[in-house]
């Protein structure tokens, strides 16, 4: 079966504002793959410099407004829950965000006329994805991306989960460890675990030295890359890094990324001594990250919390030896050396020793190379992803209410 011709909305709170955005794009990847196969529109919220209405590779991209212009950032640049941490206001806004895309998901409903939604998210995405198919007979997915589940415990929230997870038409989340809080939330809900995906072809093979010669590394490099949050655990990688030089002095660690987190962490950078051996990039594009991985000898990325890992896949495609804590996802990915090598989190003794391990076995790179590209492409190349995900988007397309108002 094919979806061609039928209409799919996108809820989203993480996707890009403009051009070039150093958001995580996700969502933006998977839909605008689904877009030689349906048509997409996707809603999203508005943040300040961002259009209100655009087309973006193929797709009708709106953005919801829910409050004065200057205020809303809520969702964009650090993501929802971050923003929250660091500033508490910002939850006077969250009722209004949740109405305002509540209301601009029900006036785009009426005039376009779904066969199904796709939210990214059970809350608030899936929870106004439920409202809607309630009053319209429109079905709905529904994926978790692990901050969803992993990063709401409030009661409250928690019953609004269990809410979504049963009024889901299909529930997909991107990794095992999400599965398994879903089904502790609701017995028996039916997950299927389908992770987001990579672009084999923009990461591939080894780079030209490119990053190195910009940022003035001639030794072995080290990269982590991401937003600098607090858990992705970067501070105890910086702490690992003392007993690493001491084995391995030509190593120099390349931070790329940006985040509430940076000043703390060039702060410990100064008391460590690491000045010289840590450089930090600032925000990279997603465009340009493809160079940074093919660049480096070893990835390496502490997180106390990850839903899924895509960097990891980003980094292992492109030729980087692995080394990530045994967290959430990124069990999925590193297998535990063969595809890479898992730590246990908050240990910058045990996180060191690993990255010496790898770095003492720079003989068997090729062959781990090798194998972790051909293992990673096999699982999780967009093209498998968003087929697995047109499948299940046709199939509740079929499902629509007969009698539906939407229908013709």
């Amino acid at each position: 079966a094919d979806g061609r011709g039928k209409r799919v909305i996108v809820l989203a709170s993480t996707f890009p504002r403009w051009r070039d955005d150093s958001d995580p794009p996700f969502v933006y990847e998977l839909s605008r793959r689904l877009a030689g196969r349906f048509e997409v529109h996707v809603l999203a919220p508005a943040f300040p410099g961002a259009l209100d209405g655009e087309e973006m590779a193929g797709m009708w991209v709106r953005r919801f407004r829910y409050f004065f212009r200057r205020f809303e950032r809520l969702a964009g640049s650090t993501g929802i829950l971050p923003t929250l941490k660091k500033n508490p206001l910002f939850f006077l806004l969250v009722p209004f965000f949740v109405l305002g895309e509540l209301c601009a998901l029900v006036r785009l409903v009426k005039k376009v006329r779904p066969a199904v939604i796709h939210a990214h998210w059970l809350v608030p995405q899936g929870w106004v994805a439920a409202v809607a198919a309630r009053l319209y007979g429109v079905p709905f997915l529904v994926t978790s991306h692990g901050g969803d589940i992993f990063g709401l415990r409030w009661k409250a929230v928690e019953r609004l989960k269990k809410k979504v997870i049963r009024e889901a038409a299909a529930i997909t989340v991107v990794s095992r460890a999400i599965a398994a809080e879903v089904e502790r939330l609701v017995p028996g809900a039916g997950v299927e675990v389908v992770p987001m995906g990579v672009d084999s072809s923009l990461f591939s093979g080894r780079g030209d030295g490119a990053v190195r010669r910009r940022f003035g590394i001639d030794g072995r490099m080290g990269l982590w890359a991401g937003r600098l949050s607090e858990k992705k655990g970067v501070r105890y990688l910086l702490a690992a890094m003392p007993l690493v030089l001491e084995r391995f002095p030509d190593l120099r660690l390349l931070v790329a990324g940006s985040g509430e987190e940076e000043e703390s962490l060039r702060s410990q950078c100064h008391a460590l001594g690491l000045e010289d051996k840590v450089v930090f990039a600032g925000a990279v594009p997603n465009r340009e990250l493809a160079a940074f991985y093919a660049d480096a000898d070893i990835f390496v990325s502490p997180s106390l919390s990850e839903g899924f890992g895509l960097t990891f896949v980003e980094a292992g495609m492109s030729g980087c030896i692995l080394v990530g804590t045994d967290v959430g996802g990124v069990g999925d990915i590193i297998e535990e050396g063969r595809t890479g090598f898992l730590v246990p989190e908050k240990d910058p003794e045990a996180l060191a020793r690993a990255v010496i391990r790898a770095i003492e076995l720079e003989e068997h790179w090729p062959e781990m190379r090798e194998r972790t590209r051909r293992e990673f492409v096999a699982r999780f190349d967009w093209q498998v992803v968003a087929a697995r995900y047109g499948e299940i988007l046709v199939d509740l397309a079929a499902r629509r209410t007969p009698g539906s108002c939407l229908n013709p």
